[in-house]
This record gives structure tokens, sequence and C-alpha cells, in this order.
């Protein structure tokens, strides 16, 4: 990316900056564990280090490049907590607005409960609503969602997140299909990461009156200079595009989504809030520095500085973890041990809590494709990696690249 690097002028010795590279090219690159990656830090609005590393297609021998592509996956949901909070900031919701005041189809939802017996559930009224804020925070009682669409495991990798829901299907069609399932627990009391990030982008359709991809390209993407962010890759920069890779059972890295085939090639009906995003670490870069920068950057005000406190404030009731809320058996993209959640994003609660080096209050999300980034707003510091490896967990980036950005601070 074209912009000026200074560590020095971000507070980092350069020289422990440079082990980031070191690490991921002598650990991971070289030994083919994934194909290429991309990392930015940047600290006090400075970039303090960018580095483009290994090959973004490695069957077409195409090396990362600073305006390489990636798939965000969940690195999604922070865009769509923006984009709804926006509206939050017009008066046009409240956070404990019940979501079938917006959606109707949600009015009849029913919780399952498990008979005392273990013999089936039984189907009860909800103890409140769901609202707005439950699902802001994967707290709705929505489960992985109806056969052919789950949002699980086994349904991951390149396949399209509207699978099963038919030809054209959309962010209304998904409503209506989660409206025929029910919760798997009373809105509020537990932590289940699930479709209720896609929920908030449909409530951005129906509050705004606009079609999710509009509203985001007019609020978020333009004001921010993200021309390269969207929910497909143009036919003129699928150069740019880099390929999907899983591990086989060997160990080895097989490709899953070629560039050139992906769906990511289509225009898309089903403009998934929760995972369908695809763009460069320079544009994710500039999301990241607005929320750092209390929702401005370049002179141009997104979200007001009090609505991001809002949003990476810990919402878990009583200030509790995700340890404590997370339904057994449930996943996330980071570790619950230490980690409140806010609106779309995850909360530190510290370094001792979490046992990684940082900040009470970093906030911060990840994506399938084992993309990652956080922001530490007490160090006033963002960091962007990117690469293309499916499923995420399957390396610690974070917590290893933590370890390695933090140790490079010199003031």
């Amino acid at each position: 990316m074209t912009v000026k690097i200074d560590p020095d002028a971000a507070g980092f010795d350069a020289g422990r900056l440079a082990r980031v590279d070191e690490h991921l090219r002598s650990r991971y690159v070289d030994p083919g564990k994934i194909a290429g990656c991309q990392v930015v830090v940047a600290r006090r609005g400075q970039v303090a280090h960018a580095s483009s590393i290994g090959l973004a297609d490695r069957e077409r021998d195409r090396p990362v490049a600073d305006d390489t592509i990636w798939r965000l996956y969940s690195m999604t949901k922070p865009v769509t907590g923006v984009a709804l909070l926006s509206l939050y900031e017009r008066g046009q919701f409240q956070l404990a607005d019940p979501v079938d005041r917006y959606i109707p189809e949600f009015r009849d939802l029913k919780v399952g409960v498990r008979r005392a017996d273990g013999g089936g559930y039984d189907l009860v009224d909800p103890q409140r609503p769901m609202s707005v804020r439950d699902a802001m925070m994967h707290m709705t009682g929505i489960g992985y969602g109806p056969r052919g669409a789950r949002l699980d495991l086994a349904a991951a990798g390149d396949r399209p997140a509207s699978i099963g829901l038919g030809p054209g299907a959309t962010l209304a069609t998904l409503v209506e299909r989660l409206a025929g399932e029910p919760l798997r627990f009373h809105p509020g009391t537990q932590w289940l990461y699930s479709w209720s990030t896609d929920v908030c982008a449909r409530l951005v359709e129906v509050i705004s009156g606009q079609r999710f991809d509009d509203y985001l390209r007019a609020t978020v993407f333009e004001p921010l200079g993200m021309h390269d962010t969207g929910f497909s890759v143009p036919d003129a920069e699928v150069g740019r595009f880099a390929a999907l890779y899983r591990r086989d059972a060997h160990k080895r890295l097989v490709l899953s989504d070629d560039p050139e085939t992906s769906r990511y090639r289509r225009e898309q009906t089903f403009l998934s809030g929760g995972g369908g995003l695809v763009s460069t670490a320079a544009d994710y870069l500039r999301f990241c520095l607005m929320l750092a920068g209390g929702g401005e950057l370049d002179g141009v005000r997104v979200l007001g500085r009090k609505t991001v406190e809002l949003m990476r404030t810990n919402h878990l009731p009583g200030g509790g973890s995700l340890r404590q809320y997370a339904l057994p058996g449930g996943y996330g993209e980071v570790g619950f041990d230490g980690m409140g959640f806010g609106l779309t994003v995850a909360v530190s609660q510290g370094p001792a809590a979490t046992q990684a080096a940082g900040s009470p209050g970093e906030f911060m999300w990840g994506g399938m494709a084992s993309t990652i980034f956080w922001i530490d707003p007490l160090e006033d510091l963002v960091t962007v990696f990117m690469t293309q490896l499916v499923p995420s967990g399957t390396f610690n980036f974070r917590g290893q690249l933590k370890a390695l950005v933090y140790g490079a601070l010199v003031d």
C-alpha cells in the first residue's frame, strides 16, 4: 500500500517489528502452511509496518500485492454493526427495541426447552422478545439456521451462505426461514455465534429502506474511500483476488475456492452482513482507523465518538465473559477466556484475563479464512492481518501477532 511507513513516529522499534515478517515467513509461508499473508500495524494514525509475504494464488504463482483482495467472512460483522449504529444515531431505533417491531416474522418465535427426562423439547414463549442489542451480541437465541443453510463448521469452507435458501435468496429470505426455527435459549441469557448479524443486516434494510449493499456503500465505503470493498469481485479485478485454501487430512494445503470460478465473481443477492464482504488490507485499515479515531478519519465522520464507545463496551450481563455465557459446544473468532462482547465486536477484559499482551478494552474480531484485526484504544493501535486459510483457529495468529507487535512498542 502506498502509505508512508514510519515506525519511529508510531513509537515502535523497527528491528523488533521486523520480527513479524520473519515469524510469518519462516513459520508459515516457507513451510507451506499458508500460501501468503499481509499484515499492517498502525499507531497514532501512523502506519508503522506493512508487509506482503508469499503468494495470493499459488496455482498461478501470483504474489501477495499491496492491493490483493481477500475474503473477509466474519470480519464483515463489525462493518454491519457500524451501519446499524449509524441508524441508531439518527434516532431510528433503540437498542432495547424488540426486533419484531421491524421484522414482524419474528413475533411468534418460540424457545425450544429440553424436557427434564431428555425425551425431546417443549416449545415455550420467550421470557422476553429478542432485542436489537441481542442481535448485535449473538444473544438472540437463534441457532445455526434452517436445514440446508446451517452456519456451523460442517458448512464451512467456500460454500455460499445462501445454500439451501434457493436461487435469488436475500436477507428477507433468511429471516423468513429463521422465523420457522425454535430459539435455542431465551434471548439475552446466553451467547451463541449464529445468524444474528445477518438479522442486523436485515434491520438495516428495513429501517433505512435501502438494500444493504447500497446503504453500506453510501454510509461507510464511499465516505472512507473503501473502493475495493463489496460483495463481489469485478471481472477487471479478478487478478487481484486471492485463492482460498484449506488443510487436508495430511496437513497439506489444498485449494478450496479458485478466484477465477469463485461465487464472488457473480453479483450476490444474499448480502450477508455476517460474512459476505471482500476487501483489501488498505481498505480494512481505513475502517479500523475510523473506529480508532472515535468514528472519524481524515475529516470524515462516520459515527460519533460516544457511539463508538457504546460499540466497544462489554455488554455481557454483569460485565461477564464469553466463557460464562457461551453455549457449550459453541465457537467464535476469539478465545472465550477474558473476553467480553460489545456490539458486533469482542472486548478484552485485560492481559491477565486473556493471558496475552494487550490492554483492557481492546476490541476485535476475525474471519473464517483466518483474517484478524484488533484495535487498542489505550495505545491508539490498530493491527490488520489477512490470509486465506479455512477454518480459522487452525493456527493462533492473533496470539502470536499480539506478542510480536506489543513486544516492539518502545513508548
